[in-house]
């Protein structure tokens, strides 16, 4: 990247060179007046004869550029008046083509005043090319005395003159083409010691803090912030050797542009264009020093009260402090909400002060950025207030085991735009709040202590099998099951008759034993279950009829509690069952 920045500086002047030479050539085979005008019959006299005082009525001051005159770029002089019934910009077709003729017969181009009664005639070698009135001068210089002002419109009409008659003088053209190769050889010299010395400084200064570092290991703040000094300093050198590169092209620039008749203009517009530049830019900064200072104390005091109001919550978050108002799950919410509104308001008190916050272009950027923000950030903000809603009714919590639609799983966080949640298959669930919003939740950790969680599981059997040795096998399973609490008891419930089977539903609490992913210990209790029902010779299925069989599917009374379920029904919740 080095390498094509130089490659781009040592090219710039060559480009510019040929292009102030290509521009010369076109403006030398154009005639010697820049701007075009029609020509005047034939008949018209070589100068404008003065006339009785009372014979000239001078008007109002038109503004119109139509009314300069420019001789081979340069300014000459405003007409401010009308002369002889001819308008101002008439009197400018009119001294254009005097010059042109003038100039035209080859002399020496000497250019004199001669007072009259009411005008002036500027001569050029004794011709008098265009007169000045009084009102000429105030429209050119305004509150400029007389004498000034006409000698100003001497001088130069002067300079354009020796410039015409110079753009057509190939010597002289020939040594300024010789001298611009020069000098763009010695600027194209300039810049790569330029940029050779930038390189050589920031690899010196790296070097530098390395061997200082190696012999002055763990000196606190001075090793700490060794590497941002570094990096700073970097940033300086290029800052300057960019601001050394605009002004060696600048003075390249005037200088090349100055050898030409043609472009001589241009050199001295564009030093006046930079130093009027850069002046009006330290101006600007200098009015803009007790702005950037008072907005700096606006966002230095946000600073101060973000910083006080992010401790106090944190203090809160960690259980340090306890507030009515205020408990630990929506203490790192308020305290974001907090911030927010911590620095919009300083942004909108600070806003009056920044640079340029009264300049059209900051308050179309600011409408671009509001209308941007409307249309495409309605689905954040839904987002933000979806969790923020979701923070402060306190429906979930890290570390709860929850259920949201199909998704079940440990939550992990709740942030302001999403809720992740562990399932504990190895997966990670992002949910954006505005969904979690909409959809019923169930928490299994809600309504238990220590951190333990619900346990749940159904099983469908069909009516020939007797309730009572149902509700055994599953307790008995549940009682196998050391991650499973016997305080309180595990119970079943029938929660469905259907038209084939029976739904029973298992209910318990973990145990402080549990496993924290809930997914394990399911398997663990389903895996008992198994066992139990198999021990047992009940088939856990869903019957489904084709046809009534013989005999009908009810269980007698002698049989409503047998085996597993007559010793449930003497022992005690709790004891362990028999032969185990």
């Amino acid at each position: 990247m080095q390498s094509a920045r130089v490659r781009c500086c040592i090219r710039l002047p060559a480009w510019a060179l040929w292009l102030l030479l290509a521009l010369a050539n076109s403006l030398q085979a154009q005639p010697a007046a820049p701007v075009a005008e029609p020509l005047l019959p034939a008949a018209a006299p070589a100068a404008e004869p003065l006339l009785h005082p009372a014979m000239h009525a001078a008007s109002a001051p038109d503004p119109a550029t139509s009314n300069t005159l420019l001789l081979n770029q340069r300014h000459v002089v405003t007409f401010g008046a009308a002369m002889l019934g001819r308008t101002p910009a008439e009197r400018v077709t009119l001294a254009r083509l005097h010059l042109r003729q003038t100039i035209a017969l080859g002399d020496a181009g000497r250019v004199s005043l001669s007072p009259l009664d009411v005008a002036t005639g500027v001569q050029v070698d004794g011709r008098i090319v265009f007169y000045l009135l009084a009102a000429d001068l105030q429209a050119d210089q305004p509150g400029v005395p007389t004498e000034v002002a006409t000698e100003a419109v001497r001088s130069r009409l002067q300079a354009a003159v020796a410039e015409v008659k110079e753009a057509s003088d190939l010597r002289r053209i020939g040594m300024a083409a010789a001298q611009s190769l020069l000098a763009s050889g010695l600027a194209y010299g300039a810049l790569r010691l330029l940029w050779a010395l930038r390189r050589w400084v920031q690899a010196r200064t790296a070097q530098w803090l390395r061997s200082w570092q190696q012999a002055h290991p763990g000196q606190g703040l001075a090793d700490t912030y060794a590497h941002h000094g570094n990096r700073l300093l970097r940033a300086a050198t290029q800052v300057l050797s960019w601001l050394l590169l605009v002004l060696v092209i600048d003075l390249w620039a005037t200088f090349v542009l100055g050898q030409f008749a043609v472009t001589r203009p241009w050199a001295e517009r564009s030093t006046q264009w930079l130093l009027s530049l850069l002046e009006s830019s330290a101006l600007s900064v200098a009015a803009a020093v007790p702005g950037l200072l008072t907005a700096g104390l606006v966002f230095f005091i946000a600073r101060q009260l973000s910083r006080a109001v992010a401790g106090f919550m944190q203090r809160v978050e960690r259980g340090q402090v306890s507030v009515s108002w205020l408990d630990r799950d929506t203490a790192r919410p308020t305290r974001q909400v907090g911030n927010a509104v911590i620095w919009l308001f300083a942004l909108a008190i600070a806003y009056p002060f920044l640079p340029g916050a009264n300049s059209e272009a900051f308050k179309g950027v600011s409408v671009l950025t509001g209308l941007m923000l409307s249309l495409g950030a309605s689905s954040v903000v839904g987002q933000m207030m979806a969790g923020l809603s979701l923070m402060y009714s306190r429906t979930l919590r890290s570390g709860e085991y929850v259920k949201i639609g199909e998704t079940e799983g440990t939550v992990t966080s709740v942030g302001m735009f999403a809720t992740k949640i562990h399932t504990g298959m190895g997966e990670e669930v992002s949910l954006p709040n505005a969904v979690v919003f909409s959809q019923p939740v169930r928490n299994f950790s809600r309504l238990v202590d220590e951190g333990r969680f619900v346990l749940h599981t159904a099983v469908t059997i069909g009516y020939a099998t007797p309730w009572r040795q149902v509700h055994a096998m599953l307790l008995e399973a549940a009682r196998r099951d050391p991650a499973v609490a016997t305080s309180p008891p595990p119970y079943v419930v029938q929660t469905a008759l259907s038209d084939f089977y029976v739904e029973y539903r298992l209910c318990a609490q973990s145990s402080r034993s549990a496993p924290q992913r809930r997914a394990e210990l399911m398997s663990q209790l389903h895996s008992h279950i198994q066992d139990v029902f198999n021990e047992n010779g009940v088939q856990i299925m869903s019957p489904h009829y084709l046809a009534d069989p013989p005999q009908p599917q009810v269980v007698p009374p002698a049989d409503w509690a047998p085996g597993l379920a007559a010793q449930a029904a003497v022992r005690p919740p709790g004891a362990p069952a028999a032969g185990r």
